[in-house]
């Protein structure tokens, strides 16, 4: 194993090996902080350019972009409320607020350090106990898998801004929409009132362009016309404050940045989930554990801290179960597992042997992205602030017509061009009447992974609903997940108020 390490090491700082990491980062970078273009599609249009290059420097670069590509997606999310990248809708919450009160620097600085410390642990959990991780991933059937959906559905509660009952509505409706198409179990179609484009159900990335891009285009347009909040609106304009944070402050987030990393790196090993799920449940642990929850949605270091680093360790994470067994961790692994294939080389238990030199180059690619990136986004990150100085009116189209083509590029469907648009006038009347929407992500992240596994979970069990509570894996997620709701209701928020209002006054 030490061989192969060392050989790997070599591998990684060949010139066109480097080069093609550093290109990979600077790329994943420019993509991420596209409103509507992701890491995935990002990774799926470069798989031919690596045709004609060796193994190594091939999926090297792909995984780079794929690390530069959940740290760029920040960018915009920080700069004009609007996710580059999927996995960063939870950066919105705290990012952008913290911009518009004159802080973008250091809500960048946040972002960039979070997501370093983030792709650095998982980086070392895959250089080191890979195989180990590999095999937990078998331990999750659909029984567990529910637990683990049950869980994250409760984040609903935290993330319901001033109403619980607007944060419920909001969260019921993407759990309704994560239902429409054909019902993976019986094959019968659901709510798609016979229309072809609707039987694979919506795709979730055309709904988080919609819902979060399209209102904000909208906004945009407003404030130009109206000219109110222009100050406001113009705050983010220049960067006055430092990128670079003092070591301080650094020290102050590094728990927050560890629990995150770790909780990214877990939630990456379990199939199917991604760097989409894990911000929300870095998030809502960040608020749980907090002392002042009403911080929270306001610019809070912590809001961004814990699912920049999430998201970002969820690459290492999600590599765990690709390279040890073959099962891809996440939407863009699973692009990975293709170039491997493209290359001959078959992925599942054997590839640490008898591809160990193209595995522990990968594996030290994401280690090495993860330095280059930050090195790189030190420089882009600043640079980036460009696009907040360009006219509202003009940004506002820019941001459509990226939410268009990115909406379009996905399965090249002038259809889900029109889904896009209609979730974006949705999000627009939800926010005009205070309606939440990331509960509404959060539903539709999770809904069709809930339904799935309660009807495989149903059938194993020939309709038992004990089985939840027969499983260990799964009472305990669900344990957890009763013990958040009580933390999270409005009469233990208020008891918990009054304890500490009790405790400073004797």
């Amino acid at each position: 194993m030490f061989d192969n390490l060392l050989l790997g090491l070599t591998n990684v700082f060949m010139p066109v090996n480097f080069i093609a990491i550093s290109f990979g980062a600077l790329l994943g970078l420019v993509v991420g902080a596209m409103p509507g273009l992701s890491a995935t599609m990002a990774i799926a249009l470069l798989v031919p350019v690596t045709f004609a290059m060796r193994p190594e420097t091939g999926i090297s670069m792909l995984s780079a972009i794929y690390m530069g590509a959940m740290y760029g997606g920040s960018i915009a999310a920080v700069l004009i409320r609007t996710p580059g990248t999927p996995s960063a809708a939870a950066t919105t919450m705290d990012g952008y607020p913290m911009a518009q009160r004159g802080e973008p620097g250091r809500a960048l600085g946040i972002s960039l350090i979070a997501s370093f410390v983030g792709g650095l642990i998982s980086s070392m959990v895959l250089l080191t106990i890979a195989p180990l991780l590999g095999w937990v991933a078998l331990m999750f059937g659909p029984v567990e898998l529910f637990g683990v959906a049950v869980l994250g559905m409760t984040i609903i509660a935290s993330l319901s801004q001033g109403s619980l009952v607007k944060g419920l509505l909001s969260g019921s409706l993407g759990l309704l929409f994560s239902t429409i198409g054909m019902d993976s179990i019986t094959g019968i179609p659901r709510f798609t009132f016979g229309n072809i484009h609707l039987y694979g159900g919506i795709p979730f990335t055309v709904a988080l362009i919609g819902l979060f891009s399209i209102p904000q285009a909208i906004r945009l347009i407003e404030r130009e016309d109206t000219g109110k909040e222009a100050g406001a609106e113009n705050r983010a304009n220049k960067i006055t404050d430092r990128i670079v944070r003092p070591w301080s402050e650094v020290k102050e987030l590094m728990p927050t940045f560890v629990r995150s990393a770790f909780i990214g790196v877990f939630t990456g090993i379990i199939p199917g989930t991604g760097g989409d799920t894990a911000c929300w449940f870095a998030y809502n642990e960040a608020k749980r554990r907090s002392d002042d929850k009403d911080s929270f949605g306001k610019g809070s270091p912590y809001g961004i801290a814990a699912p920049e680093s999430a998201n970002n360790a969820v690459v290492g994470g999600a590599l765990v179960p690709t390279i040890t067994l073959g099962i891809p961790g996440s939407s863009s692994t699973a692009v990975l597992l293709g170039g491997l294939m493209i290359h001959g080389i078959m992925p599942g238990p054997t590839l640490m042997t008898e591809y160990a030199g193209v595995t522990y180059t990968l594996i030290w690619s994401v280690l090495l992205s993860t330095i280059v990136m930050f090195v790189e986004g030190l420089a882009f990150t600043r640079a980036c602030i460009a696009v907040t100085r360009v006219d509202n009116r003009l940004l506002s189209v820019a941001v459509v017509v990226l939410c268009v083509i990115g909406s379009f590029a996905i399965n090249n469907s002038l259809f889900e061009v029109g889904l896009m648009l209609m979730f974006g006038i949705l999000g627009y009347f939800m926010d005009k009447v205070d309606v939440p929407v990331a509960p509404m992500v959060v539903g539709l992240i999770l809904g069709s992974l809930l339904d799935v596994t309660m009807h495989q979970s149903l059938l194993i069990s020939g309709g038992s609903w004990l089985i939840f509570l027969k499983n260990p894996v799964c009472a305990v997620f669900l344990f957890i997940a009763l013990v958040s709701l009580i933390q999270t209701s409005p009469w233990y928020v208020r008891w918990r108020a009054r304890r500490r209002f009790q405790k400073a006054n004797t």
